[in-house]
């Protein structure tokens, strides 16, 4: 079958599927209108959500979200958390309009039955829909007398799209922190920390009785740096408190502020406050626009740690290489970290070794030091006798020593064995420090392992000494036969 006609993409035409032009649909572009446009693969869109109704010719379908542009937004990991907006925010879940039921129905029509061309080729237009659809981009074509629709990433049909998890921020509102994200790296932000507290300041009105701190700068990708802040109130009797960061929340959210801040280098704020756990209930209840209820209980039944992280939806590459780069410089801080740790207990050990041998020194100082005070106190003990006679306690203490001195002198015993003693430590003396070097230890398995082996020699010289008993029998016996057999052999033939 042969195709004379042209199938374009972009600004082409949608030609004809013939030879002849006197076709009753008219030439269709892919040209972008005037009032809609995507921005690529996973550009900007438009956050609309689609809302499922009871059939396609009602309206009173229950809507799945007002799209992602507002509420929740929870960074990578625990590090951005965003406001949260209830209402009409990530997973709120409005009534549907007359317009969304008029969506439904044309994105329906789009991706399953198009009569824009009005023969066999509305059916390749359909499949081309649905892998717009799909892909999360594009327009659908359908009617020559209605708009195209719009394809998102939030639309239901979208595949590139996942569900992660986001630790849930756990600070309260009275703590007042305040996150600001600036477009500048961390090392130029640590060195004009006090000039960024002082323009903050002036921000805030340059009031005496207000005083910016920094909690904490923490480094993000793509030479982004996120600032944690809060604001000190000093009262005129001396109290002080710290703003509440839903009120410096909004204090930065204002036209002249935010531009202020954006002079600044700040591309987004945030009020880092806990969830209630009614707001927490309603955002699991309603799934996100886009991401079908199933997978969204699934989610929310492998949670690994459903105190702590909250499912957020993944919708593009974009969003997924975000979340990368998240994980890759946590890593990286984490790696830091243990580096450090690593450092600190290499430190700790030298400081051990030399505390130990501190110790050793110590005690051997001790040791000479008691001996010294017991000299000093026999002399003066003696000096404090004499003169007296030798009391009973005394008399009875002298005998003991005679006979334990005794016992030291006799041959036999003890000084004999001290001798010993005494001359093989003066000979390891001696030679310890000829052959500190040869001192050689076996590990534990490795002598388990000889041991087991002489076993085996001893149990084979065993198994053979007992062959060759055996052996010596037989030869034994063999030589009694022969004794007795040879008398009379000679008897016969003499």
């Amino acid at each position: 079958m042969r195709w004379p006609g042209k199938f374009a993409f972009g600004q082409g035409a949608f030609g004809g599927f013939g030879t002849t032009t006197t076709t009753a649909a008219p030439a269709f572009s892919f040209s972008a209108p005037t009032n809609t446009g995507t921005g690529g693969l996973f550009g900007a869109t438009q956050n609309k959500g689609f809302g499922f109704g009871t059939s396609f010719g009602t309206g009173t379908g229950t809507g799945l979200g007002s799209g992602l542009g507002t509420g929740l937004g929870f960074g990578g990991f625990g590090t951005q958390q965003q406001q949260t907006t209830l209402g009409s925010g990530l997973f709120s879940q409005p009534a549907q309009t007359p317009a969304q039921s008029n969506q439904l129905i044309n994105t329906a029509s789009a991706l399953s039955a198009p009569t824009l061309l009005g023969d066999e080729r509305d059916a390749i237009l359909a499949k081309w829909n649905q892998l717009q659809a799909f892909w999360g981009t594009g327009k659908g074509y359908f009617n020559n007398n209605i708009a195209p629709v719009e394809f998102t990433q939030e639309n239901p049909f979208c595949r590139f799209k996942a569900v992660g998890y986001s630790l849930m921020p756990n600070n309260k509102d009275e703590d007042g922190l305040v996150v600001l994200v600036f477009n500048r790296k961390e090392a130029d932000i640590r060195s004009q920390q006090q000039q960024l507290v002082e323009s903050l300041h002036k921000i805030l009105g340059g009031n005496q009785t207000l005083t910016v701190n920094v909690e904490g700068v923490k480094t993000m990708p793509d030479d982004q740096t996120e600032v944690i802040i809060y604001v000190v109130e000093r009262s005129p009797n001396g109290t002080s408190r710290r703003v509440p960061a839903t009120t410096l929340y909004a204090h930065f959210e204002q036209a002249n502020i935010k531009s202020s801040l954006q002079q600044l280098g700040v591309s987004l704020s945030m009020a880092r406050t806990e969830l209630s756990p009614a707001q927490v209930k309603q955002l699991l209840q309603n799934p996100p626009a886009g991401v079908d209820p199933i997978i969204w209980e699934q989610a929310k039944v492998d949670n690994p740690d459903p105190d702590k992280l909250i499912p957020v939806p993944m919708v593009g590459f974009k969003e997924l290489l975000r979340r990368l780069k998240v994980q890759d410089q946590m890593t990286k801080q984490h790696q830091t970290r243990l580096d450090i740790i690593s450092e600190d207990i290499s430190e700790l050990q030298k400081n051990q070794t030399t505390t130990m041998a501190k110790i050793a020194q110590y005690k051997r100082k001790l040791m000479a030091l008691s001996h010294r005070t017991l000299q000093v106190l026999i002399k003066q003990e003696i000096q404090r006798k004499s003169g007296y006679a030798i009391q009973a306690d005394e008399e009875q203490l002298r005998v003991q020593l005679d006979t334990i001195q005794c016992e030291l002198n006799a041959p036999t015993q003890f000084k004999g064995r001290l001798n010993e003693l005494m001359s093989q430590i003066r000979m390891q003396n001696h030679f310890g420090a000829v052959r500190a070097e040869e001192r050689y230890y076996i590990d534990a398995d490795l002598l388990r392992e000889i041991k087991q082996h002489l076993k085996q020699q001893q149990e084979g010289l065993s198994h053979l000494i007992s062959i060759i008993k055996d052996d010596l029998e037989d030869i034994k016996l063999i030589e009694h036969g022969l004794n007795e057999s040879i008398p009379i052999r000679g008897g016969v033939f003499s």
